[in-house]
């Protein structure tokens, strides 16, 4: 006989805790769920269960934002069907493939199902469930409309997680193909050069200001290879350590925003985000200068986005419009505020932003398609170019040398 702890939910919702004894796991669940009991977790002195109520622990992990989505589809639609939250959350902590995500819903159906509110249990895990989640379980919890605004949680969570792909997707090729042409290129200039550069020293040759400049940075690569790796990683870590300090990540910003390419590209990132995200909080049910504060906690990354909205706020808060409290900071297009002042005077503002979300997805689809048609052949003229001079500086002393030997 081996004795099991347990914590189990009675038909009225009332959780208890005990212990018993019984033959094995599977005879405890049994003795209990013949008593009318739900089982929240049992365990035994020597392991945890391995049963329908394991409590899956991890101490490390990452939950990704796809995994997110499977968890926002799932919970809406048990709690839609009727399911109690806290029997939602132990079926999909109990089945979670992700070790770390299963960790988390078994903590936060122990808080749930002690009566705590379920976005409180979320707070306590903002490495998974980021201020929005947190704010939309709120005001759906508020509202009495959980399961739609879950709903809306994982549209919304989908839709950032296709963008974030499709950008992945844009650069990855490019990345790859980069990384392959320099790894090539720094051999063939590291043992390959050398060779030739033997050879054209025991024939006295003169050689060519470009076979000079390729020899002596094949030269610099082999003799100070470890330093310049250690300085590469050194400066990494610098630049990384500079941008996460305030004054850092406000000029990395500024910089970002300033380049001639890319400039316009990441600022319509970080509108649609925005703009996608007030939409769905409003949607939600959360108040204006809430989903604001919303914002700027998720903007802690983007400054410039951060202290606009800061100052939109308080400018709304003193009773000015939304619009023009968002024109006023100069930071959004005025096809946004004014946009903005249109769904305020036809109380449609959240369809409106809806709009305008969905515009700048458009512009970031067509950046990219553009982006993806350009790169290949920059990419071919540019590593084409460099293996010619490189090729054109080995193959001129050899024309020399055959030359000599006519």
């Amino acid at each position: 006989m081996a004795r099991f702890s347990y914590t189990v939910q009675d038909a009225q919702g009332n959780v208890s805790t005990g212990a018993l004894e019984a033959e094995d796991e599977d005879s405890a669940v049994n003795s209990l769920q013949t008593k009318g009991y739900f089982i929240l977790s049992i365990q035994s002195e020597s392991s945890k269960s391995k049963g329908l109520s394991a409590l899956k622990q991890s101490s490390g992990g990452k939950v990704s934002g796809r995994e997110l989505v499977f968890f926002g589809e799932q919970i809406s639609t048990l709690i839609a069907g009727g399911v109690p939250l806290v029997k939602a959350l132990t079926l999909l902590s109990e089945h979670a493939e992700n070790k770390a995500l299963a960790s988390v819903l078994t903590q936060i159906t122990k808080e749930v199902s002690a009566g705590g509110a379920f976005h409180k249990a979320l707070e306590k895990h903002p490495k998974v469930f980021d201020e929005i989640w947190i704010s939309l379980v709120q005001a759906g919890e508020v509202s009495g409309q959980l399961p739609a605004v879950l709903r809306q949680i994982t549209a919304y969570t989908q839709m950032q997680e296709e963008v974030k792909g499709k950008i992945i997707t844009a650069v990855s090729y490019p990345a790859v193909l980069s990384l392959m042409s320099m790894g090539v290129l720094f051999y063939f200039v590291i043992f390959i050069v050398p060779t030739f550069a033997d050879i054209f020293r025991d024939f006295k040759l003169e050689l060519p200001i470009i076979t000079k400049l390729v020899i002596a940075f094949s030269n610099i690569l082999r003799n100070y290879s470890v330093v310049m790796v250690v300085a590469l990683i050194g400066a990494f870590f610098a630049f990384k350590a500079y941008i996460l300090t305030p004054g850092g990540k406000l000029n990395w910003n500024k910089f970002l925003f300033s380049l001639p390419f890319l400039g316009n590209f990441v600022k319509n990132i970080q509108m649609e985000r925005m703009l996608s995200t007030m939409s769905t909080l409003i949607k939600s049910g959360v108040s204006i200068l809430n989903a604001i504060s919303v914002l700027e906690g998720a903007f802690k990354n983007s400054p410039l986005i951060q202290n606009a909205l800061k100052k939109a706020k308080g400018d709304i808060s003193s009773g000015k419009s939304i619009a023009e409290s968002f024109k006023k900071t100069g930071m959004f297009p005025g096809m946004v505020t004014d946009m903005m002042w249109m769904g305020e005077e036809s109380g449609k503002l959240p369809d409106i932003i809806d709009v305008l979300s969905k515009f700048y997805q458009e512009q970031i689809d067509q950046f990219l398609r553009r982006f993806s048609a350009m790169i290949d052949p920059i990419l071919m003229v540019g590593i084409g170019g460099v293996i010619g001079v490189i090729v054109m500086s080995v193959f001129m002393p050899i024309f020399q040398l055959s030359q000599i030997k006519g």
